[in-house]
């Protein structure tokens, strides 16, 4: 069996920590740290990210079920779970499909729904990286900027690039989560739900809960409740850190 590449810190009840789309357990490294002086915190990366294993599907079964075998494998019956974006959707699908193992759910800025795609260019762009013909991130930044106009979008993204003996190639598998984004896009089955507490944590400034968002969240959650953010974005968690903290430490120490 192949296990999720992981990182643990810390001592007490288990935190599993899920990152979002071209990211890493790195992403919330701000969150994992201070949780750890009093949580045993689980960061992992996601199949075809990171320094997890390739597989050419990436349905939310199979990324769910792709952490139940690491928390089988370390012998964890039940953690609280946060993911933020994608990795949002995978901690719900562990809820919805595995409830036994869910103690309380933490989810930063997605809803469980169907998403209009929204990552063409970034994905055209990385497709587009002549990784043979450039050997610093400096010339990849100036490739990608003809597809992503934001420096600190381009800046993520490039933090999946590796050096290995003077050659950049990727961590992640760009093709097969480019061919498996409709996956990603998706919502779930309408007639699962989880009845444990769930806590959505929203940037004020972001589009991707809506009001529209509220009766598909209710339908599968029944016992969430929300906060908002005032002045972030999707990256919540980053741009303010200290609150976004705050909030998650609040919840789980109910």
């Amino acid at each position: 069996m192949t296990l999720l590449h992981h990182q643990i810190r810390g001592n007490g009840k288990p935190v599993v920590l899920i990152h979002g789309l071209f990211g890493s357990l790195d992403n919330l490294g701000m969150v994992a740290k201070p949780l750890s002086d009093n949580y045993q915190v689980i960061s992992v990366d996601v199949r075809n990210h990171g320094s997890s294993f390739h597989e050419e599907s990436m349905t939310y079964d199979e990324l769910a079920a792709d952490v139940i075998s690491l928390l089988d494998h370390l012998n964890i019956k039940q953690a609280d779970f946060l993911g933020h974006s994608m990795g949002g959707k995978i901690a719900m699908q562990i809820a919805l499909n595995h409830p036994e193992k869910v103690n309380r759910l933490i989810v930063a800025d997605i809803a469980p729904v169907l998403y209009p795609a929204h990552h063409q260019k970034i994905i055209e762009g990385l497709l587009s990286l002549d990784l043979a013909s450039i050997s610093s991130r400096k010339a990849a930044d100036e490739q990608l900027s003809h597809y992503v106009d934001e420096i600190g979008v381009r800046q993520f993204l490039l933090r999946n690039l590796k050096t290995e003996q003077g050659k950049l190639s990727f961590k992640c598998n760009v093709n097969f989560i480019a061919n498996c984004y409709t996956q990603i896009m998706q919502a779930f089955d309408k007639n699962k739900r989880f009845d444990g507490q769930v806590l959505f944590i929203k940037g004020g400034s972001s589009n991707y809960i809506t009001s529209e968002h509220r009766d598909i969240i209710v339908n599968h959650f029944p016992n969430s409740s929300a906060k908002v953010i005032a002045g972030a974005g999707h990256w919540l968690h980053a741009e303010k850190t200290v609150a976004f903290n705050k909030i998650v430490k609040d919840f789980l120490a109910r």
